[in-house]
């Protein structure tokens, strides 16, 4: 199969590079940070860590396949010793004083970290306009947005500034920015990988996922990320993922869509009937395709946005200047609380912090908070029934394709509508990759709970078939 990964370690084994040289060009590339994805570069801690594995290969050792390998991390991921400033004014200046567990195991596996990558403040925004290091831009056309909330991550991948970059997906902050930038980007079942040293925005939907340029590539690091911590209670031992299962795609024989996402009037034309195209072509491929009947879209983005305000009300309710923060005295504690809050966190943060509080407040909890719960269990309900009929279900990434760099700022609720085919997986906690295939935005791939073998199973089948 396709991979960087393998080409790359090959390159090292056979002394055609120098992994210094491999990083120090990687670097170079990102300096200029054309598209500011770049919010600090951990150039003195990767060249350090190049030079152990150039020694380790003049010495005749083996090294693993993530060895060298150079990869962005999201700046939403503690890393000791760096930066980790969720693009926020309020954290602008707090160094992590441990390392997140997902990006621990790439480290002990031997990967190389170039990067914190720019992204939507605290992962608030389908854009990732809403940071203070300046927008960042699509790798394919520098006037539309990069997606987001992980939309730095995306686009040094799709720009080879890295081979991979780990991504945080709550509502679609992975798999969104990846279509828009034309690359695989994976939000994994919920639990698989340790959530430590990730910040939260919403905890029952904030997933940690991979995104590179391969199938292969996306398998080889969910693995090293993946399994139970016992710094993260909602995670679960997994099964590896070989290469040789992916590769045997002979098991699935009938694959879903839900014809009210194609139905929605506010989906683009080009985007339906690409969608559609593919759905023929997997059809004439000799898979039984079924229509499913699902939530309305809108319902889907009311429920996300209820439960996910009020989860980051309650996460960030933390952040006052007291402990950790960019503190603005006032006259007084209160008046201190108030100014900090009120001058360092973005106008998209404070939106989705009073939104949460109201829902959550007295009077208005029972009406729409319960109800929003009561209608996630809804969800999950409907998607165990659907897998009873089919192994996977495919659906468009977004409605529409990537609008203009500024476009989402004048207008919260058509960003908020960007999400509509991403919310309801991440509701479901379900496995879910974006392939750059099928529209302009890339098709999703989604199975059952823990079936995230059969979602690259059918990302390789697809490969060849749309």
């Amino acid at each position: 199969m396709e991979s960087q990964i393998h080409a790359i370690h090959q390159q090292l084994m056979k002394k055609e590079i120098t992994c210094t040289k491999l990083i120090q060009r990687r670097l170079d590339l990102l300096k200029p940070n054309t598209h500011n994805t770049v919010n600090a570069l951990l150039d003195e801690m990767a060249l350090d860590l190049a030079s152990k594995v150039d020694a380790k290969i003049e010495n005749g050792e083996t090294i693993g396949l993530l060895e060298g390998i150079p990869f962005g991390i999201k700046d939403v991921f503690m890393v000791q010793g760096t930066y980790t400033t969720a693009s926020s004014d309020l954290l602008k200046k707090y160094k992590s004083p441990y390392t997140a567990t997902a990006i621990q195991k790439l480290l002990n596996a031997g990967a190389i970290p170039l990067v914190k990558e720019n992204c939507d403040s605290f992962g608030h925004g389908s854009s990732s306009e809403n940071t203070i290091f300046g927008a960042v831009k699509n790798a394919v056309n520098t006037d539309l947005v990069a997606g987001g909330s992980s939309g730095g991550s995306a686009v040094n991948v799709a720009k080879n500034y890295t081979v991979f970059s780990i991504g945080g997906d709550t509502g679609g902050s992975v798999r969104q920015p990846a279509g828009y930038n034309k690359i695989f980007g994976l939000k994994p079942t919920y639990g698989r990988i340790s959530r430590f040293g990730l910040m939260a925005y919403a905890s029952s939907t904030d997933c940690v996922g991979p995104i590179a340029k391969s199938i292969e590539d996306i398998r080889i690091v969910l693995n090293v990320m993946s399994g139970k911590d016992v710094k993260d209670l909602t995670t679960y031992e997994s099964k590896e993922i070989s290469e040789e299962n992916i590769l045997n795609t002979n098991e699935i024989k009938t694959v879903g869509y839900f014809k009210n996402f194609i139905q929605n009037k506010a989906i683009n034309p080009k985007i339906k009937a690409d969608f559609l195209a593919s759905i023929e072509k997997i059809k004439a491929s000799g898979i039984e395709v079924i229509a499913l009947d699902f939530f309305e879209s809108e319902t889907l983005v009311s429920t996300y946005y209820t439960l996910a305000m009020a989860e980051t009300a309650s996460n960030l309710s933390r952040l006052d200047g007291t402990n950790y923060g960019n503190r603005i005295e006032g006259k007084n504690l209160k008046d201190t609380y108030s100014i900090t809050r009120s001058e360092n966190f973005s106008e998209e943060t404070k939106r989705r912090i009073v939104g949460g509080n109201q829902v959550l407040s007295q009077g208005f909890s029972d009406e729409i908070y319960l109800k929003g719960l009561n209608l996630r269990d809804q969800i999950s309900e409907s998607f165990e029934k659907d897998f009873k009929e089919v192994a996977i279900i495919l659906s468009p990434v977004t409605p529409n394709t990537a609008p203009k760099i500024g476009d989402s700022l004048k207008d919260p609720l058509a960003m908020y509508l960007s999400d509509a085919f991403t919310v309801g997986f991440s509701l479901g906690q379900l496995p879910t990759l974006t392939i750059p295939q099928g529209t302009e935005t890339g098709i999703q791939i989604t199975g059952a709970k823990n079936n995230d073998e059969l979602v690259l199973k059918f990302a390789n089948f697809l490969k060849d078939i749309i």
